[in-house]
Formats: C-alpha cells, structure tokens, sequence
C-alpha cells in the first residue's frame, strides 16, 4: 500500500519541480521600470562631487559587460518623474508615440564615458545640468521605461 501510494505521489512530486524550474527564473525578472529606477533615478542631490559617475555606474550596475558610453541619473523625486507620462506627449526618435517631455526643468547628471576608458575599468565625466527630460512610458500603471534624452527648451 505505502508502496503504491509513493508510485502515485513520484510523477506529481516531478511536474510540480519542472512547473518550478520553468516559473522561478521569470520571478526574478528585473521590470523595464524597476530597470529605469535603477538606471536613472537618484533622488539625492549629488553635490559637486567629480567622482559621482564613477561610483554611480558601478554601484547600480550600469557598467554590467560593458562601459556604456552615456547615462544619466535624474535627482528628482521618483512621483514628480513617473509625473512626465502624463505631460507633453512628443514622437520618439524610434517614431513610437510613448514618449513625454518633463513641462518643468529637472536636476540632473549626465555620466559620459571618457575615450581612454576601457572595460573593466569604467571612467566617467560627471556633467551636472537642469534640463528638461525625455521618458518613454509603458504599463499600467502607465509609468516611465526608457531614458530617452534631455533637451534644453528656449523661451
């Protein structure tokens, strides 16, 4: 009896572990907006500090693989910049129609890579600027994903 009984239980103990093996993965699945908080939003003002960029793409692991040769870190509170999906709505350079341009000027810093930089070793120009930004905006809720420029706007 206990024999049949683990017969039984055998086959259901194994679809349950492939179920898990072939759901897990997505679990930890980094979103497209938590990618963009991650990637783009500090909150905190940077000060005048020169290292900032350096310290920055490491520690948000933007430098994963590679130097990307640009980033830019928004010092804004994450409401006021998840805010811009329901300002201005203008064409992305791709032509999609999700993106916004911020109605006010944000701080930001723009991390540039230097040209002597080589992988691993990852060195940035720190550029502090207020400007107004770029986001392209998905989901529901309709929140920002992309990243997609600063501009300065002339009265």
């Amino acid at each position: 009896m206990a024999q049949e009984k683990s017969l039984i239980l055998f086959p259901l103990l194994v679809l349950v572990l492939l179920v898990l093996g072939w759901v897990q993965p997505s679990l930890g699945k980094e979103s497209r907006a938590m990618m963009f908080q991650r990637q783009h939003m500090d909150p905190d003002d940077p000060s005048n500090n020169s290292n900032y960029c350096n310290q920055m793409m490491r520690r948000r692991l933007v430098t994963e693989g590679r130097c990307k040769l640009l980033n830019t870190f928004i010092h804004e509170p994450l409401v006021d910049v998840q805010a811009i999906c329901l300002q201005g709505n203008v064409i992305c350079k791709n032509g999609q129609p999700n993106c916004h341009k911020s109605s006010s000027r944000m701080k930001i810093t723009d991390c540039r890579v230097k040209s002597n930089s080589k992988y691993p070793d990852c060195d940035y120009y720190t550029i502090h600027k207020e400007r107004h930004i770029i986001v392209a905006c998905e989901g529901n809720p309709y929140v920002p994903v992309h990243f997609h420029a600063s501009v300065e706007v002339s009265t």
